[in-house]
């Protein structure tokens, strides 16, 4: 028979560890889209743990314990779909503009921004090297562009045969592969992000003096979360953790050596909403 001092200190142990198991037990499941969008997510569907995204997520979950952020693959056409349907509850590094306007939802500003710039071959077959005037008119020059994302000369417009018909546009799922094509004279511009080419031209440091980069912009990435209205977390908790994360430093850590800009986002600045 136990005794009443070892019964006490079994019920005291079991206490202890119900309290130390419930805070994982209590954490609210928040998924986020993760589509390939590189630097930001790289090829999410194999598995591989690369990108911004998921340095992101590992800093969200070291921050608190309310909820547990994770990932599941989507792809850049499938996230609408996924949103709506609700198998992802949220889309990070995302802009309304980019086909969310009639989707309902809620935004949150990152204070995370990006630019979409021009990049030819500086000089292409003995002819004079190229200056920024290249890049003033886009008729009759053909475009590497990435499938599925919404460029501003083109109106946003991200239909395939929409952009091969008026702006002789090959579409790939590859910046390397586009950049690619520039440097042997299949494509005379590809669309790349500022991001992307800054960690391109560390990787291939050997061509980057052959490329010429647009001081155009095509647009400026100015990121949002975009939240379901049954998100688990609200538009206004996750801006709150956001603003941890520039109060700590991490988001400075994780986006300043991609050249994006970390910026301060107004205290008392509400979540825009849109098609609720």
């Amino acid at each position: 028979m136990s005794s009443p001092i070892r019964t006490a200190s079994r019920l005291l142990l079991m206490a202890l560890v119900a309290l130390w198991i419930l805070p994982s037990q209590a954490a609210q499941l928040v998924r986020i889209g993760a589509a390939h969008f590189p630097p930001y997510t790289v090829r999410p569907e194999s598995g591989a743990d690369t990108g911004l995204l998921p340095q992101l997520v590992e800093a969200l979950n070291a921050l608190q314990n309310d909820y547990q952020f994770v990932l599941v693959p989507t792809s850049i056409p499938r996230r609408f779909g996924d949103f709506k349907q609700g198998r992802v509850d949220m889309a990070i590094f995302e802009n309304p503009d980019w086909g969310w306007k009639d989707i309902p939802h809620t935004s949150v500003d990152m204070g995370l921004e990006d630019a979409e710039i021009f990049v030819a071959q500086r000089q292409h077959e003995g002819q004079p090297v190229r200056q920024q005037n290249y890049f003033a008119d886009l008729t009759g020059k053909r475009l590497a562009m990435f499938s599925g994302y919404h460029y501003e000369f083109a109106g946003f417009n991200a239909d395939p045969k929409f952009l091969a018909q008026n702006y002789n546009a090959t579409l790939t799922y590859s910046h390397d592969s586009n950049l690619l094509m520039v440097l042997r004279g299949r494509a005379d511009i590809a669309l790349v992000t500022r991001s992307y080419l800054s960690d391109y031209f560390l990787r291939n440091n050997k061509v980057a003096d052959q490329f010429l980069v647009s001081e155009r912009i095509d647009q400026v990435y100015h990121h949002y979360a975009i939240l379901r209205p049954a998100s688990p977390i609200s538009s206004e908790a996750f801006g709150k953790l956001l603003q941890g994360l520039r109060d700590n430093g991490q988001m400075l850590r994780i986006f300043d050596p991609y050249k994006i800009a970390v910026l301060p986002v107004p205290a008392t600045q509400s979540a825009p909403q849109f098609a609720n």
